[in-house]
């Protein structure tokens, strides 16, 4: 999952109140870590292995039927 940080405000008066916030150390500009959003480190760990470690353990016919399940499902979405 992508990084999630604080939105950047659009006017320029708030944008330069943050900027300095940030500058002083009163505001840290960096993602949160999984502890800080109440996750377990251990299951983030795991979690950022996930597809590479399924589709490692799968063989080429097992994908590719998967795959396929996958692609039906999408063309057969009702919009």
């Amino acid at each position: 999952m992508p990084e999630q940080r604080r939105k950047r405000p659009r006017d320029p008066a708030q944008l330069a109140k943050l900027m300095i916030d940030i500058a002083t150390g009163q505001i840290e500009d960096r993602p949160p870590t999984p502890e800080e959003q109440g996750k377990d480190s251990a299951a983030a760990a795991l979690g950022r292995k996930g597809g590479k470690a399924r589709a490692s353990r799968l063989s080429a016919k097992q994908r590719a039927r998967i795959a396929k399940q996958a692609a039906r499902a999408r063309w057969t979405k009702s919009s």
